[in-house]
């Protein structure tokens, strides 16, 4: 199972959105600072019965975190993904969150773990941030055993660089590999998508 995605947008376009999605079992929202809670309603009306996790990439700081979290825990949020930017997300050690809190942009390696430890639940990899599968392996084993819950997730692009990180699924909570659903055209025998589910590539995508 992977995250299919909803851009920001006004209210009505996200519930559009979540209604073309209907079915799909798990759904990221990308939010801003504006509108944060009424957005996810409207998402909720949309998808009443999806899974939902939400990524602010970095655009909030902890006034707002602290005003919309128990909101969106009704709403069922499961989890938040790096609210806070991460050169400034020390505050975050002493917010009890209602929602599991994620760090992307401050994980990268098994070197930033220590840090984020307080912080933090869980960790987002992403091969493009570790290097490649040998340290993202490392890091999730590493994540596993110091207590953290791990999300893999991706950037844009084609099904050759989502393969290897599919091999990181039985590690993970929440799976974000959606990048070749955000591409014109993906590479031939690519990964194979159906209604948030995400299936293994034919041998040619390999050469």
């Amino acid at each position: 199972m992977t995250a299919v995605t909803i851009g920001i947008g006004t209210r009505q376009d996200m519930r559009q959105a979540a209604e073309e999605l209907a079915g799909a079992p798990l759904i990221k929202v990308k939010l801003d600072d504006r509108e944060i809670t009424e957005r996810i309603r409207a998402v909720r009306r949309g998808a009443p019965e999806a899974r939902l996790i939400v990524d602010p990439n970095e655009a909030w700081d902890l006034d707002i975190l602290t005003g919309v979290a128990p909101e969106l825990a009704e709403l069922g949020v499961e989890m938040i993904e790096q609210p806070l930017p991460a050169h400034a997300d020390d505050d975050l050690a002493v917010f009890d969150s209602p929602i599991s809190l994620c760090a992307d942009e401050g994980c990268h390696t098994c070197s930033d773990l220590p840090d984020l430890n307080s912080k933090y639940g869980m960790i987002n990899i992403k091969l493009d941030k570790t290097g490649g599968l040998t340290e993202a392996i490392d890091l999730a084993r590493a994540a596993k055993a110091a207590g953290f819950k791990i999300m893999v997730g991706c950037m844009v692009g084609t099904s050759l660089a989502m393969a290897p990180a599919a091999l990181l699924g039985p590690f993970a909570e929440f799976v974000d590999l959606d990048g070749p659903l955000l591409l014109q055209q993906d590479r031939p025998n690519g990964l194979y998508f159906e209604n948030g589910r995400v299936y293994p590539p034919g041998p040619g995508l390999w050469g």
